[in-house]
């Protein structure tokens, strides 16, 4: 993002034009390079600390479906935007940042693990006035790429909710339960290797 900008910069071109162009065919380019395209250098820094921090946070707490959310994420939230978005070039990576914000809040509650609701909470603590966002009330801002991509970031984090870090009951082994259970099903306790043998003698 920051190369793309910098090269706008010194060169004086704009990439505008490869953004998201609703329902046509040289528009659904902008769904693979939008994201890399900002208008301001306001744009760029507003995206660059979430985009970090979410980034950050699903890479670690998601690590085995990070890359697909990241990728499915970016393709799904531009067509939606691609289809539903008004006839205008829309630009930025704010798309994938709300994709990344809902996927990280509801995997937590899908998944109903304590430290990922933890998490989940503190998503919604530090990014909840994002949500206003995906409403119609800024008329030069893509509301429909912030919508397109908290509907994507919730189906993710559903399709994904069994994979990764998931809390999942113990279940013993055919084995682990011969040795701690009899044939009745009773409980045997297990005996220690430091426990006595009377047969055995010291030896000096």
């Amino acid at each position: 993002m920051w190369l793309v900008y910098w090269f706008e910069y010194v060169s004086g071109y704009n990439f505008n034009h490869y953004g998201i162009f609703p329902r046509t065919i040289t528009g659904l380019r902008g769904v693979v390079l939008s994201p890399f395209i900002h208008g301001s250098a306001m744009h760029l820094m507003n995206n660059s600390l979430p985009l970090l921090v979410l980034m950050a946070a699903t890479i670690y707490f998601y690590r085995p479906v990070a890359s697909k959310v990241i990728l499915f994420g970016i393709l799904i939230s531009g067509l939606i935007t691609w289809v539903i978005a008004r006839e205008s070039y829309h630009i930025g990576i704010s798309g994938l940042i709300y994709v990344l914000a809902s996927f990280v809040f509801f995997s937590g509650i899908f998944r109903k693990s304590m430290r990922l609701v933890a998490i989940s909470l503190a998503v919604a603590f530090w990014y909840g006035g994002m949500i206003w966002y995906i409403l119609p009330i800024v008329p030069d801002m893509s509301w429909e790429g912030h919508l397109s991509g908290f509907i994507t970031g919730l189906i993710l984090a559903y399709y994904y909710r069994s994979v990764g870090l998931v809390k999942q009951d113990y279940q013993f082994t055919e084995t682990e339960f011969d040795n701690y259970f009899d044939e009745d099903g009773n409980f045997i306790p297990p005996q220690h290797e430091d426990s006595i043998d009377d047969n055995r003698q010291d030896v000096n």
